[in-house]
């Protein structure tokens, strides 16, 4: 399957190396805009919004596509399920209209 404007997705990206969570907004010859946060930060920020605390939003992104190494659909396997599944877990809310 194609990934679709609106699909959750992980970015991986170098120069510097970094990995984005995010909903793909449009997906250009020029580069990827995405609503995102860093990965890294995806426990602290599921717990932060689980718990009413503050917490640093998803951010808009345009990242060129030379800093694009990969971009995967955020999706379930029968080992591990998909990173937007486990935010509503841990949440209650849903990543797409979060």
């Amino acid at each position: 399957m194609k990934i679709e404007t609106g699909d959750s997705v992980i970015l991986v990206l170098h120069s510097p190396r970094e990995k984005l969570l995010g909903l793909l907004q449009e997906l250009t010859p020029a580069g990827v805009f995405v609503r995102a946060i860093d990965l890294s930060y995806f426990d602290d920020w599921c717990r932060s919004i689980a718990n009413n605390e503050p917490f640093l939003p998803m951010s808009d992104y345009f990242i060129p596509m030379w800093r694009v190494e990969r971009m995967i659909r955020d999706e379930s396997t029968e080992e591990a399920p998909a990173l937007a599944v486990l935010f509503e877990q841990r949440t209650g809310k849903n990543l797409v209209e979060f």
